[in-house]
């Protein structure tokens, strides 16, 4: 088989719910065919975006399977391995396998507090566990250490991953594990998760970008990277700093917690634009509504995303 290449634009997918809570298979087929229509290179399933967390382990194979239906081999399907320890993480990444997956994306643990050589042998087992790649999921928000760039190297140097999604939001650090990568004749492909500064992060050397916004303006960011790989970094700016304005939906609803304000602005602005039925989060959270979901549909609006 040949090993697919992780590189792109990979948005990580939004899980889709109907108004009593249950998985909208129907929208998240929609939704990856339209992402791939237009034109990304991957879909990363099962992600913060994907509302991971809240899910049960039914709903994420119903999710994973539903995601690498729709995409039909047309472009990767990476999946988050995200659970509480080591042997939890290496079930979720057999089921990953075992529903199509194309590469595992995986973080520390998320409540175990390990250390660092306990995250090393963590990752390794992982690695061990599975015959697809292995992406190592920097998100210190979530699981509260850094993985630092000598780590992520050697273990790249060594086989043992493919790839890295940083969403540390370091993005000194980021630089740093870039050069670092490159000296050691770059073993990693690299992802930043960034929305917002990804001509810098394709400037300096990045593989790759993984933006939860990408779900609302697929097309923006294949332009953007189109336009980067071309060396067009004037007109790249311009579109960045288009998409940096969509971006403001995520500011707009106030005092709600993270998932709310983020997924949720996601959320109503695919629903504006007929990708998803509904803006429903998971349980308990509750789906942005009035004035604040007028906000948001107003700034898709003045992107270009919505007619009439």
């Amino acid at each position: 088989m040949t090993t697919p290449s992780f590189h792109g634009i990979v948005p990580p997918v939004l899980t889709p719910f109907t108004t009593d809570g249950e998985v909208d298979v129907a929208s998240l087929e929609r939704l990856v065919d339209h992402l791939v229509t237009e034109g990304v290179h991957g879909v990363f399933v099962l992600g913060s975006t994907g509302e991971v967390a809240y899910l049960t382990d039914a709903q994420r194979d119903l999710v994973v399977r539903t995601v690498v239906r729709a995409a039909a081999g047309r472009v990767p399907v990476m999946g988050g391995a995200i659970d509480l320890t080591t042997p939890r993480v290496v079930e979720q990444a057999k089921a990953l396998v075992a529903a199509g997956a194309d590469a595992v994306v995986a973080t520390a643990p998320v409540y175990a507090l390990n250390d660092l050589d306990e995250i090393e042998r963590h990752l390794r087992t992982v690695a061990a566990a599975v015959d697809v790649p292995l992406f190592a999921y920097d998100i210190p928000v979530r699981v509260r250490t850094k993985l630092p760039a000598d780590l992520l190297v050697r273990l790249g140097t060594e086989g043992v991953l493919a790839g890295v999604k940083d969403s540390s939001g370091d993005d000194v650090a980021f630089r740093r594990l870039v050069a670092a990568n490159a000296a050691a004749g770059s073993p990693l492909a690299l992802f930043t998760g960034h929305e917002v500064v990804v001509d810098g992060m394709l400037l300096l050397g990045a593989d790759g970008v993984v933006p939860g916004l990408a779900n609302v303006d697929a097309g923006g960011y294949v332009r953007l990277w189109d336009l980067a790989q071309a060396g067009k970094w004037d007109d790249a700016r311009v579109e960045q700093d288009r998409i940096a304005a969509l971006f403001e939906i995520v500011f707009q609803a106030r005092g709600r917690s993270g998932d709310a304000a983020g997924v949720g602005a996601f959320k109503v602005a695919a629903q504006r634009q007929g990708l998803i039925d509904t803006a429903t989060m998971a349980f308990p959270v509750e789906a942005l509504d009035g004035e604040v979901a007028d906000r948001v549909e107003k700034l898709t609006r003045a992107a270009g995303l919505l007619r009439g």
